[in-house]
């Protein structure tokens, strides 16, 4: 559903935001914390896109670093604007997750 996709591309930018806080990385590295965090079908062609939006907002910066094993990668890691955007981002997750969850125990009774 799109509504799904939607809703998945708003928490996928979160988390990268959060991922991100903790490590400086490039971006196939982003693909496997996201997989290794239970996103297991998530799929590069969602993740290289979406870094390269945050990016173009201003919430990372990226530097190229040279690769062992091919051409230089692209490093990301969080501005200052990514750092207030993540804190958002975390406030209205708890925030809905809290109405969510408390909206779904009381139909389970």
């Amino acid at each position: 559903m799109a509504e799904d996709a939607q809703l998945l591309k708003g928490i996928l930018e979160g988390c990268a935001l959060a991922l991100l806080r903790r490590e400086t990385t490039y971006g196939y590295r982003v693909v496997e914390m996201l997989r290794d965090k239970g996103f297991a079908g998530i799929q590069e062609a969602t993740v290289y896109p979406m870094l390269n939006r945050l990016d173009k907002k201003g919430l990372l910066s990226h530097e190229r670093r040279p690769s062992e094993i091919g051409p230089p990668r692209k490093y990301y890691s969080l501005t200052e604007a990514g750092e207030r955007a993540l804190q958002d981002f975390m406030e209205s997750w708890f925030s809905i997750r809290g109405n969510v969850d408390h909206i779904l125990e009381e139909a389970k009774i």
